[in-house]
């Protein structure tokens, strides 16, 4: 299905633009950062997302939018080995230049490896069968390629067999140290979930740097830290996942990866289950589910969004709000995940104009032209299509069975699950047959502080390197997700205006309510304020809706709703208790509060909802601090769990305010629990690896 396109206003050379009350005009984009001159002559550089972020900002004139050789190694290898690199030596030169010499040797130039008549791959496929044919045993082109490659960077030694230079040690050369280190990772994970082979990388050199002190001893490359892992490792022990057969369905159908020029062109959107157990608030533990948006020309994570049931269309609407709105960067997290913080020279220049840019994350926001969907009921459900159509967004649905149309955001959930999910307590494992016999008592986030450590790592993720980012200039490097996004901006030419606040409060589900005398009642929870009194017991000016208010709401977060007035204009009401509940709820807590209360007085609804928004209260400080007595525990299934880990860096603190996406610009953290009743439930001590750092990942930045 398709949408109907509304171009949104786009900021390009030429363009005249309004900002802070003044005209100014766009002379050059260079990056993030947009170079304005004003009436007088004067010049500006400002950051693209504090120009968004200006109330009075607009685009003058755009319609307005609808919402050397290693001879002493060579000479170690046997002499049949050494006789086959060399021959190898003519065969990969041969596939580069055409002669077997080399450049400038004498010879002719056989027809099938003319570099002026056929590509590099036609000429190492003909090597292949060539080679086959001369009895070097079953050659692919991709062998050939890998002796090409290994031939550029280490010379000769490359085109050895090394098989036959291996030590017969277990463990070769590797230093002691190292291989003791190994030998420990290895048996702190024995009894937890399997997780990947990398993943026990920052475990191993954490270990080194305990033990030794940092740097002294040497690292070594990923490679042998494999082979140790792999050889040290007991039957058992390493990942071995299930074998997958290919549907019947996927026999002859030809694979081709989505390409994209330019941010926001092409954005793949796919839900799955989060491979760590989470506490819900009703005290029961299971895996949320984790909705993503990948953007195909940059592979930034535009949004993640964690739910503890199954997603909604009203979850897949909220998404698109995420997508096309500025991440503001947590009260909690360190200074180092701000804008103001980031090593490119623009942002700190522009950091000392306005000390507000220090509340950007540095994450990079993209106007989705067309999304790629599954056929899932969510992604083709009204709700979703009509938010779509009405912003001006394509919606692609994937063909059915076919999960290679969507390949990047597939990868991507294995890239969150190797990198995030793994080194968090309670994580499962991937599927049964990796997971830890007592992964329930490792558990011990919330969804929400789930969502928040999310929100932290995805900061990290657009800054480290992406294999499949490459700059034509630079095809050797690999450009993180910010860099790309800054690369592809440049040769667009544009930046799509991104979604306003008020855009995405209205994205948000709505429903119609009364105005009585006491304010504006929903499932027995009453939102009021000063600015109703002319309108208790009013009807609406909407007609057909008997009498009743257009309200707005996050069912992720229920302690406020937003209602439109008559001045047309969405205005937050607050719950009458939210002072009291200091945490995000969504409506199914609510309905089990109320549950476990049916038994009281309902005689006065006042102090009966207040008596609530306290039991309310109370279950969340005792189900997140694991002080629940065993009356409580028997109530609320295997609520007991372990206080928060943690944190290694002293001046970072992992005890993140769960604050829910719509308000991450709240102090969301509760109370001190000092105060709370001793009782004979003992807090079990928190595991997990405790690998997390922020500094330490941005110094690989």
């Amino acid at each position: 299905m398709s949408a109907w396109r509304n171009a949104r206003p786009a900021v390009k050379v030429g363009a005249h633009v309004r900002f802070r009350g003044v005209k100014w005009q766009v002379v050059a984009l260079s990056g993030q950062t947009v170079h304005l001159v004003g009436p007088d002559g004067g010049g500006q550089a400002v950051l693209a997302g504090y120009l968004f972020a200006d109330p009075g900002f607009t685009v003058i004139g755009a319609d307005a939018p609808q919402a050397a050789p290693q001879w002493g190694l060579f000479e170690t290898a046997p002499a049949a080995a050494r006789e086959k690199a060399l021959a190898w030596q003519g065969h990969v030169r041969e596939v580069e230049c055409g002669l077997a010499g080399g450049p400038g040797s004498g010879g002719v130039i056989r027809p099938q490896y003319d570099p002026e008549q056929h590509t590099l791959a036609e000429r190492e496929q003909a090597k292949a069968e060539e080679l086959t044919a001369l009895g070097f045993g079953r050659v692919s082109r991709t062998t050939v390629q890998r002796m090409r490659l290994a031939y550029r960077k280490q010379g000769l030694w490359g085109l050895v067999d090394h098989r036959t230079t291996r030590a017969s040690s277990l463990t070769g050369r590797s230093d002691e140290r190292v291989v003791t280190a190994v030998r420990e990772a290895l048996r702190r994970r024995r009894g937890r979930s399997k997780g990947t082979i990398n993943g026990l990388f920052p475990l191993i050199n954490q270990i080194l740097e305990d033990r030794y002190g940092p740097g002294t001893v040497p690292v070594p490359s990923q490679a042998t830290l494999y082979r140790l892992v792999t050889t040290l490792a007991r039957p058992g022990e390493l990942p071995a996942g299930p074998v997958r057969q290919m549907p019947a369905s996927f026999e002859g159908r030809a694979f081709t990866p989505a390409t994209a020029l330019r941010p926001g062109e092409q954005v793949q959107v796919d839900t799955t289950r989060l491979d760590v157990l989470a506490l819900f608030d009703d005290g029961t533990l299971a895996r949320p589910e984790l909705t993503i948006a990948v953007d195909v020309a940059t592979r930034a994570i535009l949004a993640a969004v964690l739910c503890p049931s199954a997603t909604k269309a009203v979850d897949a609407a909220l998404l698109l709000a995420e997508m096309a709105v500025p991440h503001p960067a947590r009260p909690t997290w360190p200074d180092i995940l701000r804008m103001d913080h980031a090593r490119a020279l623009p942002h700190q220049r522009l950091a000392t104009l306005d000390e507000r840019l220090a509340e950007a994350a540095a994450r990079p926001v993209a106007w989705p032209e067309t999304i790629v969907v599954d056929r899932g009921k969510v992604f083709v459900s009204a709700a979703f299509t009509a938010a779509c159509e009405t912003l001006g967004i394509s919606v692609q649905p994937a063909p059915p069975h076919a999960p290679t149309a969507k390949g990047i955001v597939e990868r991507t959930f294995g890239t969150i699950n190797a990198l995030f999910c793994q080194h968090l307590p309670g994580y499962t494992g991937s599927d049964v047959t990796r997971r830890g016999p007592d992964t329930e008592k490792d558990a011990c986030y919330s969804v929400a502080q789930l969502q928040d450590l999310l929100d932290e790592w995805l900061v990290h993720y657009h800054h480290r390197p992406h294999e499949g980012l490459r700059h034509p200039m630079m095809p050797r490097k690999a450009l993180t997700p910010n860099q790309m996004w800054t690369a592809l901006v440049a040769v667009a030419g544009y930046v799509p205006v991104p979604l306003t606040g008020r855009d995405y409060l209205e994205l948000l589900p709505v429903r119609w309510q009364a105005i009585t005398a006491s304010g504006i009642r929903i499932h027995h929870r009453t939102y009021d304020a000063d600015l109703l009194a002319p309108y208790r017991g009013q009807p609406s000016p909407i007609a057909g809706r008997g009498g009743k208010w257009e309200i707005h709401y996050n069912p992720h977060d229920v302690r406020q709703i937003w209602i439109r007035l008559p001045d047309g204009e969405l205005t937050e009401i607050p719950w009458i208790h939210r002072d009291h509940v200091h945490q995000p709820f969504n409506d199914h807590t609510w309905q089990h509060i109320r549950t476990l209360a049916l038994q009281g007085s309902h005689g006065d609804a006042e102090q009966h909802e207040a008596d609530l928004a306290d039991a309310l209260d109370q279950l969340m400080r005792r189900v997140h601090s694991g002080h629940a007595t065993k009356t409580e525990q028997a109530l609320l299934a295997r609520a007991a769990q372990s206080p928060l880990p943690t944190a290694r860096h002293p001046d970072h603190d992992t005890e993140t305010a769960a604050a829910s996406p719509a308000q991450c610009g709240e102090d969301d953290s509760i109370d001190n629990l000092d105060d709370l009743p001793d009782d004979d439930s003992r807090p079990v001590t928190a595991t997990g690896f405790g690998l997390y750092d922020a500094y330490e990942e941005a110094d690989k930045w």
